[in-house]
């Protein structure tokens, strides 16, 4: 890696960024100021020097690396200057051609700044006392917090992002066969074999600062660290903390607030803990002023932590989720409470939703319960002794248990008795705890377990888990019940019509049928051969590995796990960038198969991949090398996602290929991110043979990738058997159903070939899920590849 150090340019422009990044290495530099890149002839020397025009980076090079630097910028066509050189030194120079502007030594420039003195008088504030409604309103409570958008379900911020870039997500925010957004963590595997890897987790409690500061801090790293509970961390001492602070500054009692809280966190609590916080930010001016018809408004932002929790993770395999199983027997639920019953209600979702605050707030009142019941879930999970595991936050334990339920398609049967005699405390309060799932048969084991460490008094029998969907609850003389379905539908409320303002409405509404159809069983895949054979076992230990061109524009960001499939399955995975081919450098000719990778090649241009196509199109001698290529009855290729964009618009220079679509925009109007269920039909594939019939989970992640052609193609296409996979729902049939089709495109078509199977192009990511561990979710009996390596295996048999 020819790059020593690297810093972003932001505020101050690169009159902040050179010196640190000098200063941080302990140098000096002489600058250019007529090197810097400046398309504006106009801009004096301080505007060059200060201005903050973003996506730009400072980096130190080693003067014997340029070169290869150059040239890899070149590569990826990456505009670059030279516009310094580093100084023995600590001397800072600019210089506008041989004018010295700026000559200081680096020591004027950081030396010891003046402390900051602020002098602070305590005060006190009141708050009013939550009222807590009667048992009778229930049932508006319910409905009020779970549409709450703090507890509501986000999926129409979730699914418009890329969530399986790298194909190393292992965890991301959608659990269970039914794909819900309520995951406590994100987990990444280290690599493409291993199991190791790191897990995430954030936390934050804003609300209950209004009301005291430091309790809403330390509830912000229980929440990270609850939220860690279900993945396999080695020791609790493993997890490092990011804090990012917000305060206004200066304002009323805001300063005295988080003094009291950064203390309460960093002097107190993380050490209690054995937690480190190495890194961290500041945002201290938190207020905003402004003037109406003569009249000035000022709004404040409470004083906010939010912590962002990370640590290594050593066996993926036993991540817990909060999705509850119904097929391994009777199972019952546990509450871990570390409240201390208290039930505080104070800045609650309930006391939002009703116009409180209220001054009694939840807290940690005892960090060595939260430290010991880490540690025993910890070593319960690797014991395999517990199903599921879910936080309790935001809502309550009324939320964590639909929630639950919404994952595992099931229903429950729960008495809150031990809680709390009002059922309203001890569903709505939002003090820190975890609900675990057990087997009825290992049982006595946990419980023991617990009492071993003390945490017998924090232990709540809730009840068991049903599978009829419907959630019953009782607590004394009061009882209430609702089906699974129905509440999943109030939660979903607020998504669903967020996405009808945002996105096509009725696909938002189909979307929302669909969550409350009581048919729905989620993704339920069907494997046509056998999991654990490698059709290409034979080849792979030949001596010989074919070349693969892992082929790649700019902009492209899929390439790594394709080379990853395809090295896996006996390739030997070569790195191609357009521009090598178009300076010659290589030829695709040298290779024995091409795969064009997904991303966002030329993404600032609609039809992103005929952006890509026409880089081939627009050169003779490409569109030469690549109609050569596709002739080739001895060589093969693919095109994914954005790689299936651009290929499709190479038609008129691939044999066999006329009637393929071409691919508009998805009919949500709308980027889909999603995990969705195709079938692989018989086709002349030569990347599926074998695997015809089968229904297996996928990667989708595109905003064009909606199939178009008229009905005379399709039926060409389909009559010679150049469909090779569609999109299925549920009942495992095609269809133009949003969200099983998350495009659009007719009749499910989503996978074609040329008319000898040769060259392939499918919207989805095989390459994202080629093991099962790398699925945010997959059938408990796929512990060995994921059904996706047999695709490159297939191609690896078809080489030789």
């Amino acid at each position: 890696n020819p790059v020593v150090s690297i810093h972003d340019v932001g505020a101050g422009g690169l009159s902040n960024a050179i010196p640190e990044l000098l200063n941080d290495s302990e140098r000096g530099g002489r600058i250019h100021l007529t090197k810097i890149p400046c398309s504006d002839a106009g801009m004096s020397p301080m505007q060059i020097w200060c201005n903050e025009s973003q996506e730009r980076y400072v980096m130190g090079i080693r003067q014997d690396d340029l070169p290869g630097f150059e040239a890899l910028c070149q590569k990826e066509r990456c505009p670059y200057a030279v516009v310094g050189e580093v100084t023995q030194q600590r001397e800072l120079q600019l210089l506008d051609e041989n004018d010295a502007v700026i000559d200081l030594p680096m020591d004027v420039l950081f030396g010891k700044p003046p402390k900051m003195h602020r002098d602070v008088q305590r005060s006190t504030a009141s708050v009013r006392p939550f009222e807590c409604p009667p048992v009778d309103q229930f049932e508006t409570l319910v409905h009020k917090v779970l549409q709450l958008p703090a507890v509501a379900a986000k999926d129409f911020l979730i699914t418009i992002g890329d969530r399986t870039i790298t194909g190393l997500v292992c965890r991301d925010q959608m659990v269970g066969p039914w794909q819900v957004p309520v995951a406590d963590y994100a987990a990444t595997a280290a690599d493409f074999v291993g199991h190791t890897g790191e897990a995430m987790a954030m936390g934050e409690r804003t609300p209950l600062a209004v009301s005291n500061g430091p309790a809403a801090a330390r509830i912000a790293v229980g929440e990270a660290i609850t939220n860690l509970f279900g993945a396999p961390i080695a020791a609790i001492g493993g997890i490092k903390l990011s804090a990012n602070w917000m305060a206004a500054a200066g304002q009323g009692r805001e300063d005295e607030i988080l003094f009291d809280s950064v203390t309460a966190v960093g002097e107190q609590l993380c050490p209690a803990l054995g937690i480190a916080v190495p890194v961290g930010k500041d945002s201290l001016s938190m207020r905003t002023v402004w003037r109406t018809d003569d009249q000035q408004y000022d709004m404040t932002a409470p004083v906010s932590l939010i912590i962002t929790a990370f640590s290594p993770v050593d066996d993926l395999r036993r991540c817990l989720t909060p999705q509850l199983t119904t097929d391994q027997g009777e199972s019952c639920l546990l509450l871990l409470d570390f409240g201390g019953g208290q039930n505080r209600l104070g800045g609650s979702a309930l006391a939002q939703v009703l116009g409180q605050l209220g001054d009694d707030v939840p807290d940690l009142d005892h960090p060595a319960r939260l430290r010991a019941a880490f540690d025993c879930v910890q070593s319960l999970n690797r014991q395999g002794l517990l199903q599921a595991c879910h936080d309790r936050s935001d809502g309550g334990l009324l939320a964590t248990l639909a929630e639950m339920a919404f994952a595992g398609g099931c229903g429950l049967n729960v008495d809150l008795a031990a809680i709390d005699s009002n059922p309203v405390k001890a569903l709505f309060s939002e003090e820190l705890g975890v609900v675990v799932q057990v087997l009825r048969t290992d049982l006595d084991q946990v419980l023991n377990a617990f009492k071993q460490s003390d945490l017998e008094d924090c232990v709540y029998s809730l009840g068991h888990v049903t599978a009829a969907r419907e959630i019953a609850m009782r607590c004394g003389a009061w009882q209430w019940r609702e089906k699974t379905q129905e509440l999943r539908r109030l939660w979903s409320t607020t998504t669903h019509a967020m996405q009808r303002l945002r996105d096509n409405p009725d696909c938002a509404d189909a979307e929302q049928a669909s969550r409350a159809d009581d048919e729905n069983c989620g993704l339920n895949p069907l494997v046509s051969f056998d999991l654990n054979e490698n059709v290409a076992a034979p080849y792979l230990n030949l001596g010989a590995r074919p070349r693969m061109a892992i082929l790649r524009e700019q902009g492209v960001n899929g390439h790594n796990e394709m080379a990853g499939a395809f090295a896996l399955a006996g390739f030997d995975s070569v790195d191609v960038h357009m521009s090598e081919l178009i300076d010659g450098s290589r030829s695709i000719a040298d290779f024995q198969g091409l795969v064009a990778c997904g991303g966002f090649s030329y993404g600032d241009v609609l039809g992103a991949g005929q952006g890509w196509a026409r880089t081939i199109l627009h050169h003779p001698k490409l569109t030469s090398q690549f109609a050569d290529y596709f002739a080739d009855q001895s060589r093969f290729a693919l095109g994914v996602c954005n790689g299936c964009q651009m290929m499709a618009t190479l038609q008129r220079l691939i044999p066999g290929a006329d009637h393929w679509p071409q691919f508009v925009r998805n009919a949500s109007e709308q980027f889909e991110a999603r995990l969705s269920m195709v079938e692989i039909t018989g086709s002349n594939s030569i990347l599926l043979q074998g695997m015809e019939g089968s229904r297996i989970p996928v990667a989708v992640a595109h905003g064009e990738g909606r199939a178009e052609a008229d009905a005379d193609r399709l039926a060409v296409l389909e009559s010679k058997q150049q469909v090779s996979m569609r999109f299925v729902d549920y009942r495992g049939q095609a269809t133009d159903g949003y969200p099983a089709n998350p495009n659009g495109s007719p009749h499910g078509m989503t996978g074609f070939c040329n008319e000898d199977g040769r060259i392939n192009i499918m919207m989805p990511h095989p390459e994202r899920v080629f093991r099962a561990l790398q699925m945010s979710w997959c059938p408990a009996e796929w512990t060995g590849p994921s059904p996706w390596m047999r695709m490159f295996a297939n191609a690896r048999r078809w080489v030789d």
